[in-house]
């Protein structure tokens, strides 16, 4: 707190009893301004719970390739079976060559084991092509 003292001319040298808040201004602003700061970098947690079931309406093209995996991991493209991952992969080798590059949309059975997809995946990506999708459908309304 700081103190002035009156010195108009008056012989009564009294000080002032006034508070001066331009101090505690400052200070309250620069602690909301640290506040603000600070509160984005709090947010930054491991917190996840990200999937949400969206389905956004795709317009199939006939050069992509829809790869079905079933319940018990195997692997179709329309009515093709392929007998394991190789299989798949020089297959997806022939069409990879094709410009423009065909995207792979992989359609997963809900109880198909991790592993399948991972398998499929990888195929594809040792196959040569970029562009992987997932379909899913929506809950039901």
């Amino acid at each position: 707190m700081a103190m002035s003292i009156k010195q108009d001319g008056d012989t009564d040298e009294t000080p002032m009893s006034d508070i001066n808040t331009t101090p505690l201004v400052d200070v309250m602003l620069v602690l909301l301004i640290i506040f603000l700061i600070t509160i984005p970098v709090v947010k930054q947690a491991a917190h996840v719970d990200l999937p949400k079931i969206t389905n956004i309406e795709t317009k199939p093209k006939p050069e992509n390739i829809e790869l079905t995996i079933t319940a018990d991991g195997s692997y179709y493209e329309g009515a093709h079976k392929f007998p394991n991952q190789t299989a798949l992969k020089e297959y997806i080798k022939t069409k990879a060559v094709i410009v423009p590059q065909p995207e792979v949309h992989i359609r997963a059975d809900r109880e198909v084991p991790y592993g399948s997809v991972g398998g499929a995946m990888f195929a594809v990506q040792q196959g040569g092509i970029v562009k992987v999708a997932f379909l899913t459908e929506p809950p039901p309304k």
